[in-house]
């Protein structure tokens, strides 16, 4: 009992430890109040932590909620209700994500969809909508900028959990392979690269040129599904975010809320290329490894079943041949 407690509080600790650490990246590309960034990693791993170790972890989400946003206001009670919404939003994902039978292996069309819809653009609508009415309440901010406000918090949200929950599930299942070609290995290391200088072009170009990427998200599910995929969207939507908040590339000339448009469009688009393929691709080779399995086993069944067939057909011929010799 004293192991399982002392066990239970040291995984609190870390995903507070975590939610605090990965809060404090995202804040280097806050866009509203110090503290609305369109990319905020805490609500995937959040997520994940839900994942894996059950829903007993969301003391620690909003004990890492509470120690980043208490520094930052407005004053204590909006600070508590933007807390409660950083904790419901990834709550709230998780069960919509259980009710529905989500696999986190996400070999399966349906748990990325439900990934995508249910626990991204879904279930982060509670914590954009919470904070953001807070924010405008405590007259923090002002009713006009409720909108713009709202998509950043939404865009940040969704973000984190369509980047960093598929790579933290791709990562926890991920083993180094044995014998791996060296050609293999080359090619990886090919994608991740191409798939870096492609986005860096894409997103800070004058030109319209987002769409560079698309190649590289398709050669990375078909070959090496989620495990290759979720690396590529991860530096595909990182580059669109700093360019975003930067205000180059595609997104120069645009308000605030064109630009949190532009940004949740391409990673939406990032994210159902990436999942989606990959989990199709996974599914095809998941029936064509049953199929071989099924297979072997008739051909072996039908290895037993021959022998023992002519062995039974023995006996009825002995008779004939001992009348042919007489």
């Amino acid at each position: 009992m004293r192991g399982g407690l002392v066990t239970e509080g040291l995984r609190l600790a870390a995903v507070a430890a975590a939610y605090y650490v990965s809060a404090k990246i995202g804040l280097q590309q806050e866009l509203v109040r110090g503290q609305v960034t369109p990319f905020w990693p805490p609500t995937g791993i959040a997520l994940v932590a839900m994942m894996v170790w059950g829903l007993r972890m969301w003391p620690g989400i909003a004990l890492g909620a509470l120690a980043v946003n208490a520094p930052l206001g407005p004053s204590f009670f909006p600070v508590l209700a933007i807390v409660t919404g950083n904790t419901l939003a990834p709550v709230c994902a998780y069960l919509l994500l259980r009710r529905v039978g989500f696999r986190t292996a996400l070999d399966r069309l349906q748990d990325a969809l439900a990934l995508v819809f249910l626990g991204a653009l879904g279930g982060m609508m509670i914590s954009a909508t919470i904070g953001t009415t807070v924010l405008v309440a405590s007259e923090a901010l002002s009713a006009h900028d409720f909108w713009p406000t709202w998509s950043v918090w939404w865009t940040g949200d969704a973000m984190g959990v369509l980047v960093i929950a598929p790579l933290l599930l791709a990562a926890r299942t991920a083993h180094r392979p044995r014998d791996a070609p060296v050609l293999r290995c080359a090619e990886a290391l090919i994608l991740l690269g191409g798939t870096a200088v492609a986005s860096v072009v894409a997103t800070r170009s004058s030109l319209n040129l987002l769409f560079l990427v698309v190649p590289f998200l398709l050669w990375a599910a078909f070959r090496f599904q989620l495990p290759g995929a979720a690396p590529c969207a991860l530096i595909s939507s990182v580059a669109a975010i700093y360019a975003g908040a930067a205000g180059v590339g595609p997104f120069s000339g645009h308000d605030l809320l064109a630009k949190m448009v532009i940004l949740q469009a391409f990673n939406g688009t990032v994210a159902l290329t990436s999942l989606l393929l990959s989990a199709v691709i996974a599914e095809r080779n998941q029936t064509l490894r049953e199929l071989r399995e099924a297979c072997d086993r008739l051909t072996e069944a039908l290895s037993r079943l021959v022998p023992d067939q002519a062995l039974a057909e023995r006996p009825l011929l002995r008779p004939e041949r001992r009348e042919e010799r007489k």
